[in-house]
Parts: C-alpha cells; sequence; structure tokens
C-alpha cells in the first residue's frame, strides 16, 4: 500500500495529478475507513502501463445495527472490519454504516447497494456476520450477487451480532403473525355473527316465498 506522495514519487508526478486522475476516474484511489487515499501494486502496474485498465468495480463493506442505542456496537463492528480487511489484504472503496432493523428490507442504504450490486457495479460485498446483511434471505440475496459477478465475503464474527437484536427481531416476528392469527380470528367471528343474523331475520321478499 502506498500513500499519494509515496506513489505519486514512484511514477515521476505530482500529488495534483493523482487527485486529478481519481477525479475523472482514470485511476481511482483506493480509501481507508478514514477516507484517506491510498494506492496497490495493481495499481502501480496500471499506471505504468504494464497492466491493462479493467472496468472498475468497488470493494464494499456493509456494517448494521438494529436502533440508536447500538451505535457503539455499530463503532465496534466498523472497527474489527477494518483490522479483518487489513489483515486479509482487502482493499476497500467504500464503507457502509447503516442503522435498521435485520427484518426491514426497506432500508434505505441496503436497497441503493442491492441496486449498484445489480448494476454490476460491486465485485465484492464485505459482512461481519450473515444476519448484518439481512435477518432471513441471505441465501437468496447471495444468489443474486453470483448471478452478476458480485462475491459475498462474510466474516464470521458471531461477538458482532448482538444477541440482544436476535431476541427483538423474534419478538417482532411473533407480534405480527400474532397480529394476523388474532385479526382472522375477529374476521371468523363477525362472519359468523351476521350468518347468525341471516337466519334469523330473513329478509321479508325470501320469508314470503317460503310460506
Amino acid at each position: 500500500m502506498y500513500k499519494p506522495t509515496e506513489f505519486a514519487k514512484l511514477l515521476g508526478i505530482n500529488v495534483k495529478t493523482l487527485q486529478r486522475w481519481d477525479v475523472v476516474g482514470k485511476l481511482p484511489a483506493k480509501r481507508t475507513l478514514s477516507n484517506h487515499r491510498y494506492y496497490t501494486e495493481a495499481d502501480l502496474l496500471i499506471a505504468q502501463g504494464l497492466k491493462p485498465t479493467e472496468e472498475k468495480k468497488k470493494t464494499v463493506v456493509y456494517c448494521r445495527v438494529s436502533s440508536n442505542a447500538q451505535k457503539p456496537e455499530l463503532l465496534n463492528q466498523i472497527s474489527a472490519m477494518e483490522t479483518y480487511c487489513l489483515a486479509s489484504g482487502m482493499a476497500v472503496d467504500e464503507w457502509i454504516s447503516e442503522i435498521g432493523g435485520g427484518l426491514n428490507f426497506r432500508r434505505k442504504k441496503f436497497i441503493a447497494l442491492t441496486l449498484d450490486m445489480l448494476k454490476g457495479n460491486i465485485a465484492i460485498i464485505v459482512v461481519a456476520h450473515k444476519d448484518r446483511l439481512a435477518r432471513f434471505a441471505f441465501e437468496f440475496i447471495e444468489e443474486l450477487a453470483n448471478s452478476v459477478g458480485c462475491k459475498i465475503i462474510v466474516a464470521n464474527q458471531e461477538s458482532l451480532s448482538p444477541q440482544q437484536e436476535l431476541v427483538e427481531d423474534l419478538m417482532a416476528i411473533i407480534h405480527c403473525f400474532s397480529c394476523r392469527l388474532y385479526g382472522r380470528r375477529n374476521y371468523s367471528k363477525e362472519t359468523k355473527d351476521k350468518f347468525h343474523q341471516a337466519i334469523d331475520n330473513p329478509p321479508k321478499a325470501m320469508s314470503q316465498s317460503n310460506c
């Protein structure tokens, strides 16, 4: 990994030229979690003309917790993922952190990430645990990713999957089905009541026709 000043020196250019290349997309820089630019050996080969420029696809890290009360856990998750990516030698282009339930598929950043993936703009998505991406249907999302050439890497760090969050999600599921069941029972009772009322109080025309 090279800092912009080191990279510019290797190429015999100034840092402003690198910044311009980054802006126009000629040679996009990688970004650290703190948004500092850096370059890799692959970038050096591209800049020296020894390796053809390939279509740029991003490596994205996605971190999530369910509520604002879990912000400290979100920070721990981001820090752990930065350590994981550095140890794996993985150059990250974009960091996404979001607060929203794992049962909610309408999370704005999650939707934006999914659409970007389906457009073929993402090569790798990294998550700490499967449920950081979605509580259910992870395999379905993974199949979608595979279909557009995107790989989802799961660090499998169980400690970054809060147990309290799982309990809250399970309670939400129970509440949802309880409401449906209660509503169905009410509907059934209302239907039966109307049926018995119709039997006990038939319309006049029906009563005369039966006489």
